[in-house]
């Protein structure tokens, strides 16, 4: 029974009823009513009072113990009082409202195990919320040269754990970005993004070749991984005005410019980190104004009735126009809409707008990059 198990303390003061809670209470009501209205119109029988044990358990589904028992000593009282007024009372009626009493107890103790397990996964939802707010640190507003919004938008509002993951710094070789997907969901893929994420701020400030922080980073991820887990990435570094981007399974970045849209596919296909990428770097010179979007596949893989979202085709409208953080906010309503509110995958998104040359020192060009640039 109920007093075998400890039950939480009551905070002070009334405690407001959830909308789940109020359904139940509702149906449990709704119940009880029906129960004694069928009492009432079959005479001094008392056919139906087993039927109030159900009561504090159609209650227990939704509503915290507390109710449950309140719901449950009136379904007792109500059981009692047809019992006991009926010709027939006796051994079968007193079983029959024991047996009222027993259901309230065992269904209180249902609610109670109910209400601990989703107060616990609430709990660890919300501890895995921040451990993935602690790796995905906020981006921008300025970089370098470079304004720089980030935005991350869950498939799932129960909760936004994932393994998509973003990154800019301005190191001594010009402002580095990354973005990057997890292969999977939940603990794993977010612990996976922290190792990736942690060596890439560790190694983008001592690499001066992007191949170089390619090679750490799928050393990182072998050491981590079996033999079927991978991590697409897309590295981007800026310097002086010029945009170098190197691949490794990942969506191609879209430059806007002068109302175009170009994707920036890499010079040859290379695949995700953990399978021991040879990436080619592309080359770009980058113009004032430009603006750099940096996605996951989650944003190509949008869609309804089998129609994909059309990101090249609205990227300058939906991009182009105010700040940085304007433009991704845009497109996500827009996608959003899009998808009537049901998306198939977590996508992460970081926009970038090339404000020119701040004429501070000069960094290094890689050996490279010389004459790519303008090519």
């Amino acid at each position: 029974m109920l007093f075998g198990v400890p039950m939480p303390k009551l905070p002070s003061g009334r405690r407001p009823l959830s909308p789940g809670s109020r359904a139940g209470l509702g149906a449990a009501l709704v119940l009880l009513a029906a129960v004694s209205g069928l009492e009432m119109t079959d005479g001094k029988g008392a056919h139906y009072v087993g039927l109030f044990a159900a009561v504090p358990f159609l209650a227990a589904v939704f509503a915290y113990w507390q109710a449950v028992l309140a719901v449950g000593a009136l379904a007792t009282t109500a059981g009692l009082i047809f019992a006991t007024g009926s010709e027939s009372f006796g051994s079968v009626g007193m079983i029959n409202v024991l047996g009222i009493m027993l259901s309230t107890g065992i269904a209180a103790t249902v609610a109670t195990i109910r209400q601990r397990q989703a107060t616990r996964i609430a709990e660890l939802l919300r501890l895995a919320a921040v451990a993935q707010q602690a790796v995905l640190r906020p981006l921008g507003p300025q970089v370098g040269a470079l304004a720089v919004a980030g935005r991350y938008i869950s498939a799932s509002a129960a909760a936004d754990i994932g393994g998509d993951l973003y990154e800019a710094l301005d190191t001594p070789y010009g402002v580095r970005i990354i973005i990057g997907d997890v292969r999977g969901k939940g603990l794993d893929a977010v612990r996976l993004a922290s190792i990736v994420l942690g060596s890439y701020r560790h190694v983008a400030y001592e690499r001066a070749d992007l191949r170089a922080i390619v090679t750490d980073l799928d050393r990182a991820v072998a050491r981590s991984v079996g033999d079927e887990d991978f991590v697409t990435a897309a590295l981007v570094e800026e310097r002086g005005g010029t945009l170098t981007i190197v691949n490794c399974g990942h969506p191609a970045p879209l430059l806007l410019r002068r109302g175009q849209v170009i994707p920036l596919e890499p010079p040859a296909p290379a695949p995700p980190l953990g399978f021991m990428p040879v990436a080619q770097p592309r080359v770009e010179r980058l113009e004032p104004g430009d603006r750099l979007l940096l996605f996951t596949d989650g944003l190509g893989e949008a869609r309804r009735e089998g129609e994909f979202f059309p990101t090249a085709d609205r990227a300058w409208r939906l991009l182009g126009h105010g700040t940085v953080g304007d433009g991704l906010a845009s497109l996500e309503t827009a996608l959003v809409d899009w998808v009537h509110g049901r998306l198939e995958d977590d996508i992460a998104l970081v926009l970038l707008e090339y404000a020119g040359s701040d004429g501070g020192p000069a960094v290094p060009m890689p050996s490279w990059e010389v004459g790519a640039a303008g090519s």
